[in-house]
């Protein structure tokens, strides 16, 4: 594959990423009551948080492979090799890190989710996913990948 392919690859993840953001955003209310409340629409915003971080896992990894930056054991060894080469900064490999042990409790979990601990969660740091976009944007422009 091209790099003009990968780059084409990682905007669509990027978009996707976007888009679930957006749906969680518009949908998440503003107290922990109303979404313990929400039913199947609070399971639509956990899919959607997984589903964005799954995308942001898989960028990564597609940044570590088309930049021969090792070969990884695991998401976090890709995290690193990111940091050391300049692609992300360290604190933004703490924010998916942590980002990561929620999609983990989301994914592995999900019956037994603290609502108002995610819903703490959510509304603390769904401006990461944005933070993200921006630095992987920025990057990509940078780089001329």
């Amino acid at each position: 594959m091209t790099n003009e392919v990968r780059d084409t690859i990682i905007r669509i993840n990027l978009e996707e990423m976007a888009e679930s953001i957006d749906m969680v955003k518009d949908h998440l209310p503003d107290s922990a009551d109303e979404f313990r409340r929400l039913g199947i629409v609070k399971d639509g915003i956990y899919k959607r948080t997984e589903y964005a971080i799954e995308n942001i896992f898989d960028i990564c990894a597609i940044l570590n492979a088309d930049l021969y930056l090792g070969v990884p054991g695991t998401d976090e060894d890709i995290l690193e090799n990111l940091v050391q080469h300049g692609v992300l900064k360290p604190e933004t490999r703490q924010n998916l890190k942590a980002m990561k042990g929620f999609r983990n409790i989301v994914a592995y979990r999900y019956g037994r989710i603290d609502d108002e601990l995610a819903f703490s969660i959510l509304k603390e740091h769904i401006e990461d996913f944005s933070f993200f976009r921006d630095e992987i944007e920025q990057f990509l422009q940078s780089a001329a990948f």
